[in-house]
């Protein structure tokens, strides 16, 4: 095995300790793939959100032996456009090449150090207009669940850190070692990105009628031509009711998660099998080969060819 790849989280004062621990507990699961440290700007405690206060065993030097840098998001109350003069600091320690990836309002940290400039980024949709006013030079997507754009990986809110953490992970070994990763901290394997962070209702009301096992029994025939009559009907439900339903408790169409569902499995198969390209469309729904390069290039700008050279390689 290569070396771990070194990972340093850096806690500032006024830190959620949820989101603090979630790159140590998903990415030091990852089979010691990742070596996780915890710094904060000047190696002394620092207060939490909560009432307790966290040690730390590193100051800022680490920063400068990181691969990838985790900005742990503060409170709303402590966000601000202008950086104290010791965070600028300690992030100027990063190396050029290094991954950083921010969870919740650990973005506003990178939007006032000037990192997310001109890119594509997400945080909290709670703080979304909050954030357009004081950055507007950075290209905000509050409705996804993260955004990877390249060296910098921004992610919403609270449980979206385990998700950017996966990626991570899957981006660096492949999927089967995602997966394994998920089960050991029982966690959803895969939440694609472009998921809505905020769903209206995501559990039906009482005496409601709800359309998880129509989902359950689409994913089971994601190869046959799924319609949404023929959702509704499985439902037993009109076509408007059963639509707003869906909607109301996934944050997505029918079929827009009808896709989304085909390319999750399209890449798992693009990873773990030598079916060709058309085989694997014909499996997973998609009329033809050149639909599934068109969905899986929409989804995460690759063709079919390249995610499956890219990933084989990382999980050798």
């Amino acid at each position: 095995m290569s070396r771990a790849e070194r990972v340093v989280v850096l806690a500032l004062d006024g830190v959620y300790p949820f989101e603090l621990g979630i790159p140590s507990r998903i990415l030091g699961a990852a089979d010691g793939r990742y070596e996780v440290l915890t710094c904060t700007v000047d190696g002394r405690p620092v207060r939490t959100n909560a009432d307790f206060t966290i040690g730390v065993e590193h100051g800022p030097e680490v920063l400068a032996t990181a691969d990838t840098v985790v900005i742990a998001p503060v409170s709303h109350e402590r966000v601000t456009a202008d950086l104290p003069d010791e965070v600028r600091a300690a992030l100027a320690l990063i190396r050029p090449d290094a991954r950083i990836v921010s969870i919740c309002t650990g973005a506003f940290v990178l939007a006032a150090a000037g990192l997310l400039d001109g890119r594509k980024a997400t945080t909290h949709w709670r703080l979304a207009e909050r954030f357009r006013r004081m950055f507007p030079q950075v290209a905000l997507d509050p409705d996804v669940l993260f955004v990877d754009d390249g060296r910098i990986l921004t992610s919403a809110g609270a449980a979206s850190g385990v998700d950017v953490c996966l990626h991570i992970v899957r981006r660096d070994h492949g999927s089967r070692l995602a997966n394994f990763v998920a089960r050991c901290c029982v966690v959803p394997p895969f939440r694609d990105g472009g998921q809505a962070q905020y769903i209206e209702q995501p559990v039906p009301e009482p005496g409601a009628t709800s359309t998880a096992g129509t989902r359950a029994w689409a994913l089971e025939r994601l190869g046959e031509p799924l319609t949404l009559a023929d959702l509704a009907a499985h439902a037993r439900m009109s076509l408007r009711t059963f639509a707003r339903r869906f909607h109301d408790e996934v944050g997505l169409s029918p079929g827009r998660w009808l896709i989304q569902q085909r390319v999750g499995r399209a890449r798992h198969l693009l990873e773990s099998s030598d079916l060709s390209v058309d085989q694997i469309a014909g499996h997973v729904g998609f009329a033809t080969g050149a639909s599934l390069r068109q969905h899986l290039h929409a989804a995460i700008g690759v063709s079919p060819q390249v995610y499956r050279r890219t990933f084989r390689a990382a999980a050798r």
